[in-house]
């Protein structure tokens, strides 16, 4: 006869109670962290702006009810809805999200730490209006950066050595907890409370199969919109003093360790500081899973060789690391913008056709050039170890990839190699003055241009930016 299980009611996890103190007692010190942040905050809005103009992505936008008004509710950038912070931290997510032009960090797990930003945003927004209308100060920037840089370590230094995506749970999940934490120090939780919303965060693991051929599909553009509104959702429920569960991580059999790890606790290269703001990675000029971005680099590069001879190629080899090769790796059909842009192939068909990309690329007119396929069907993919070891070490943190085109008559191009791309630290300052061009852009199609430079002078002016209070912050980017 088996001993029954205790129901005594244990401490919480200890990366639990660590999240919580790290939201609620750690300092930032890192003028790095701050500035990159600033930019940071500025480009993904422009993100969420330019995906303004795709219907299938403001089709997700607005209330559950249409009319419904929320007094104080936080507005959506681009855009005249005001909402519940929830469904406003899902709109501002997702289209933050849509496009995969929002900042990447690439580790043992990916994934887009911005994509907390919906519930920031949503949660600074209502509180300010609510605390103004009651004739208190409202949250400033720096507020709003304090916490990005929270959620991005947070995020960040859990994906570095523990992969997720390896047991088929999609990154996602680390978004639903790093906005569940930082909301609820938002909100004015204190220990307990944190740790309630971050525990009931972690029961949210998702699967990725959204992401994978032969399912790949547009989920994955607002699953980081619905997973930043559950944390803020998590947060708000912990502020009634709705429960938590103390060993969700480490229970014996219904743990997260024991159901998703094999009984393996994550393994913590780092502690919670700000490394992953200083470190994170930008897309500067194309939209692209970033995996793949150095490819499409390479593409730029050999588009002048080979523009002329498209229909002379016998073959174009694709050297990368070995995350890529696992998840972008595609043959076959692509049916829809979702697949094509987690497809390395056809983003470097694209740069080597074009010596270009852009969103527009991966809708079905261009999709359906058949000089796309074409060159599709000629290329392998193939590791290089070397390029998997740098990709993993933390002092290198590359993403590295070579292309190399060989034609029917024997003769071939250089083998084009780019190690690390243009929005990686390595290059931030190269990369700085074209993600101010990026963010003047994105902006320019949803904003008359008096709004456009003002927002850009605003980006460059710190000291104004920090003291600035939300509300009047997000003024500058409705419709």
């Amino acid at each position: 006869m088996s001993a029954a299980n205790s129901s005594t009611r244990p401490e919480p996890d200890r990366l639990l109670v660590e999240i919580a103190d790290y939201v609620l007692d750690f300092s930032i010190d890192s003028s790095v962290a701050y500035e990159t942040a600033r930019y940071d905050l500025f480009d993904t809005i422009g993100c969420g702006l330019l995906a303004l103009n795709y219907p299938e992505c403001v089709k997700h936008l607005g209330p559950h009810v249409p009319g419904t008004t929320v007094p104080n509710g936080a507005r959506v950038p681009g855009t005249d809805y005001v909402l519940d912070p929830v469904k406003a931290a899902f709109d501002i997510g997702c289209t933050i999200r849509w496009l995969d032009f929002n900042d990447t960090w690439l580790a043992a797990e990916w994934g887009h730490p911005s994509d907390n930003l919906g519930g920031i945003l949503a949660v600074t927004d209502w509180l300010s209006r609510t605390r103004t209308a009651d004739g208190d100060p409202p949250f400033t920037v720096r507020d709003v950066l304090t916490a990005m840089v929270k959620a991005h370590e947070i995020q960040g230094v859990l994906a570095l050595e523990n992969s997720f995506n390896r047991v088929g749970i999609d990154h996602v999940l680390l978004v639903k907890v790093a906005t569940a934490a930082v909301a609820t120090g938002l909100l004015g939780g204190d220990r307990g409370t944190v740790i309630n919303a971050v525990s009931n965060a972690w029961l949210d693991a998702t699967l990725r199969t959204y992401r994978q051929a032969p399912n790949t599909g547009s989920r994955k553009s607002w699953a980081a919109g619905d997973a930043t509104s559950r944390g803020v959702r998590m947060a708000l429920m912990a502020m009634t003093g709705e429960m938590g569960y103390p060993t969700a991580l480490s229970a014996p059999e219904w743990g997260f360790y024991d159901r998703w790890f094999g009984g393996r606790p994550f393994s913590m290269q780092r502690p919670f500081g700000s490394y992953v703001m200083e470190n994170v990675l930008f897309k500067i000029d194309f939209p692209a899973e970033f995996h793949g971005q150095t490819a499409v680099e390479a593409a730029f590069t050999l588009h002048p060789q080979v523009r002329g001879r498209l229909d002379e190629i016998e073959s174009i080899t694709i050297t990368t690391q070995e995350s890529a090769a696992r998840i972008i790796d595609k043959s076959g059909p692509l049916d829809n913008p979702a697949d094509r842009d987690h497809c390395i192939q056809y983003m470097t068909a694209i740069g080597l056709i074009f010596g270009e990309l852009n969103a527009d690329h991966y809708e079905d007119e261009t999709a359906a050039n058949p000089r796309v396929d074409a060159l599709r069907d000629r290329m392998t993919v193939v590791e290089d170890p070397r390029y998997t070891r740098d990709y993993l070490d933390p002092e290198k943190r590359s993403i590295a990839n070579a292309i190399q085109v060989t034609f029917k008559d024997g003769s071939s191009t250089d083998r084009v190699e780019v190690e690390y791309p243009l929005g990686h630290r390595r290059r931030r300052d190269e990369a700085i003055p074209r993600l101010i061009d990026k963010l003047r852009h994105n902006l320019g199609t949803r904003l008359p241009p008096g709004r456009v430079e003002k927002a850009v002078a605003l980006a460059e002016d710190p000291t104004r930016l920090e003291s600035m209070p939300v509300p009047e912050f997000v003024e500058l980017f409705l419709a």
